[in-house]
C-alpha cells in the first residue's frame, strides 16, 4: 500500500517550533543590545562633532580677530527643540551652523538616547540604559561636567 504525505507531522512542527522559540531567546536580546551599543556610538560622534565644530569656528573666529569664547550652541531650552543647531554668540543673537544635520532634543522626560538643553550651558545626554550625562562648554570645549563619571568615561573615550 502506497501512502501519499502531503502534510508535515506533528513531531515535525513541534520541532520546528522549538527551533524558532530558541533563536529568538538568543536573537531578541542580541538585538536590543546592539541597538543600545548603536546609540551611545551616535553619542560618542555627536560629541566629536561638536568639538570639531566648536574648534574649527574658534580657529575662524581668530582668523578674523574676535577673540571673545563661545559660551553656548542653541538658544532652544527645554524638550522637543532642535539642539546644536547654530551657534548663538553672546554679542549676537545667530550664528552659523554647528553640525550639518542638527541633533534632535528628546520629546519628553520620560525619553533615552538623546538630548536635552536644560538651561543656557548645559547640554544633557540621556543615556539609553540608565543615567545622564551633562556637558558644557567651558573655555570654548565640549566637555563633562563630572569627568570621572562611567557615563562620561564610555561617553568620550
Amino acid at each position: 500500500m502506497k501512502h501519499n504525505h502531503k502534510a508535515f507531522t506533528m513531531l515535525e512542527l513541534v520541532f520546528v517550533i522549538v527551533v524558532i522559540g530558541i533563536l529568538s531567546a538568543i536573537a531578541i536580546p542580541k538585538f536590543a543590545a546592539n541597538r543600545d551599543d548603536a546609540t551611545i556610538a551616535k553619542a560618542k560622534t555627536t560629541i566629536n562633532a561638536v568639538r570639531s565644530a566648536l574648534a574649527t569656528e574658534r580657529q575662524k573666529r581668530i582668523m578674523s580677530g574676535q577673540f571673545s569664547s563661545i559660551t553656548k550652541l542653541s538658544s532652544d531650552i527645554g524638550y522637543n527643540k532642535p539642539m546644536f543647531d547654530q551657534f548663538v554668540y553672546s554679542n549676537a543673537t545667530t550664528g552659523e551652523s554647528v553640525l550639518e544635520y542638527p541633533e534632535t532634543s528628546c520629546a519628553d522626560a520620560t525619553a533615552q538616547g538623546c538630548w536635552v538643553m536644560l538651561d543656557v550651558n548645559t547640554y544633557t545626554y540621556k543615556m539609553p540604559v540608565s543615567g545622564t550625562v551633562d556637558f558644557n562648554i567651558t573655555n570654548n570645549r565640549f566637555n563633562c561636567k563630572l569627568p570621572n563619571d562611567p557615563n562620561c568615561i564610555l561617553l568620550t573615550r
